[in-house]
């Protein structure tokens, strides 16, 4: 029996559904899905009778866990331009999908990380359950956050996107509603009839008739010292203030900052500074893919897939090993022109 698609489609009543297909890979995209949900987006949105687009993901652990590293990792150490080809297609996805013409709602329950948010969290319904993980976890593999997440955290009140950058800690509902990672918290238990009704009414008008009250969350009462210590323009300053308050919650942010890729922590905060100011996404998305092809060709990238991922050690020898070692050459190489060109998704100045 051939596999199915890693994409599926459907239409039911005026809704188009988007199911990410590959639930042992917590539905992890390769670059023949994101083409293949470009590809739905067009037709539905000359399609009169959809009026309405759904993505979800298959089984029961998320929506999606984020890109293929095994495939980035490989590419990297081969020193090809699979990832850099991927990424091209896929962050003008996420560019679409923030300016698509129909309500584009997103089942964001159980793990949404990294690519996950980017074809979630974009769109112009996005839905959390109880379940929802919500992060951009990159620094942890010796990457920077992508698929416009800088522009989306840039964004967060106060500091709570540089924390969430930098640190990459997963977030539940009402977190992610802080956070303006999401719109509406909806029980996962009621997904189900969420979707039957995304077929018969408009969107906004279904999601109304099962959104709640999210359980509570952590970051609001943790503003004041998040506020305080991210607003540090050095990521050492950042973890120094961390371990001077005193919380031991601020402790443990200061100490799983330690035990990230320090090249990659600092480019990510000198990204969220730049993102903050930005006119729009797609000037965004191509700053985050000049990040990104900078990455691959990192030492560190490949190290810390292979730490987290491959091997599973979870002990990445990073190099240079030390945010003191960082020097602001390094963080300048990821804002350089790739050798292949740039994106080119925002218009010329």
């Amino acid at each position: 029996m051939p596999d199915e698609p890693h994409v599926l489609l459907r239409t039911e009543g005026c809704a188009g559904f988007i199911t990410l297909n590959r639930p042992r890979a917590i539905n992890a995209l390769t670059h023949s899905m994101v083409l293949r949900i470009d590809e739905a987006l067009t037709a539905w949105e000359a399609d009169p009778a959809v009026a309405t687009v759904v993505i979800e993901g298959a089984g029961e652990r998320g929506l999606c866990a984020g890109g293929d590293i095994r495939a980035i990792h490989d590419d990297a150490r081969a020193g090809g331009t699979a990832s850099a080809a991927f990424w091209r297609d896929e962050y003008r996805l996420n560019a679409r999908i923030a300016r698509y013409g129909k309500p584009y709602v997103a089942f964001m329950d159980g793990i949404v990380m990294g690519g996950g948010v980017g074809v979630s969290a974009h769109g112009s319904v996005r839905v959390v359950t109880e379940r929802s993980r919500v992060a951009m976890p990159e620094t942890g593999i010796g990457f920077v956050p992508d698929v416009g997440g800088t522009y989306l955290l840039s964004r967060a009140p106060g500091e709570l996107g540089t924390h969430l950058a930098l640190t990459g800690t997963p977030v539940g509902a009402a977190d992610a509603l802080t956070a303006g990672l999401a719109d509406h918290f909806v029980p996962s238990e009621d997904l189900p009839r969420l979707a039957v009704e995304l077929g018969r009414v408009p969107a906004h008008e279904a999601v109304a008739r099962f959104a709640r009250t999210a359980p509570a969350g952590t970051l609001d009462e943790r503003r004041e010292w998040i506020d305080s210590c991210y607003a540090a323009d050095r990521v050492e300053t950042v973890v120094e203030r961390l371990f001077d308050v005193g919380t031991p919650e601020a402790k443990e942010a200061a100490t799983t900052l330690q035990t990230k890729s320090p090249t990659a922590l600092k480019a990510t905060l000198a990204a969220i500074r730049r993102a903050r100011y930005a006119d729009s996404l797609e000037s965004v998305l191509d700053m985050e893919y000049r990040l990104s092809c900078a990455a691959l060709s990192s030492a560190d990238l490949v190290e810390g897939i292979r730490a987290q991922v491959v091997d599973k050690d979870r002990d990445p020898r990073w190099s240079p090993a030390t945010l003191a070692e960082v020097t602001d050459a390094d963080v300048a190489r990821y804002f350089a022109v790739p050798a292949g060109g740039d994106l080119g998704l925002s218009a010329p100045a």
